[in-house]
């Protein structure tokens, strides 16, 4: 470590590693002061201590990464998997179980997915994106056909993907205004994330109570069992 403590400015002086040139009784050899080995394991261990300080300041000084760096892309890319299972599932519901629910008063099938890509759209709004034409409020009583849905389904993660791939990195603990309280981008961006996983879920169990399996649940079909070879005669 010669080279780096010739960088640093480390000598054994700056560190306080001299060596007294007053003599003492019983411990000079050609004139040279000899230290005992107490004194020597003490004056080790300042030094050490020392330079561990000295790196401590060190690196301290060095600049961090911010912790928002690749949120963006990450979200991204988890949108675009939930989209994926989201989409399989709802192409996997026989159209006559669209208008399915649990319970009166509870959202039916179509509903739930119409309700992922109104919120797609809509939280988004609140870090400053505008929706597209022709997006409204009540889509998820009004499309209720199978194609439709999905259609729908698929154009809200694209846009919702292009709203936080737009968030700049010095936005993301910008303050926003979230149903009477305030939200960071970087939350709203996390909140877009768990609301599509949520309903996913809730999907997921929907299609479960229907007999259902989510398609990328269902591992391969089981081989055909060999018949017994008939007994020769």
């Amino acid at each position: 470590m010669t080279g780096r403590s010739e960088g640093l400015g480390m000598t054994a002086a700056s560190l306080g590693m001299t060596v007294s040139s007053e003599s003492r009784p019983g411990m000079t050899e050609s004139g040279t002061e000899k230290l005992t080995r107490k004194e020597v394991v003490v004056k080790n261990r300042s030094a050490r201590g020392l330079v561990g300080l000295f790196f401590a300041i060190a690196l301290a000084s060095v600049p961090t990464v911010a912790l928002s760096a690749g949120l963006q892309s990450d979200v991204v890319n988890e949108l675009t998997a939930v989209e994926k299972k989201l989409v399989s599932l709802a192409e996997a519901v026989p159209a006559e179980k669209y208008g399915w629910r649990p319970a009166e008063g509870v959202r039916s099938v179509s509903e739930v997915y119409m309700h992922v890509a109104g919120g797609n759209y809509m939280l988004p709004t609140m870090i400053g994106v505008k929706m597209p034409e022709g997006i409204t409020r009540d889509m998820e009583k009004t499309v209720t056909d199978k194609a439709k849905v999905i259609e729908n389904l698929k154009a809200s993660f694209a846009h919702v993907r292009k709203a936080v791939e737009g968030v700049p990195d010095a936005d993301l603990d910008k303050k926003v205004k979230f149903f009477g309280t305030e939200k960071s981008e970087r939350e709203m961006l996390l909140l877009l994330m768990n609301h599509a996983h949520e309903h996913l879920g809730q999907s997921i169990a929907y299609a479960r109570m229907n007999g259902i399996a989510p398609p990328w649940s269902e591992g391969p079909p089981p081989a055909p069992e060999k018949k017994a070879a008939a007994p020769k005669s």
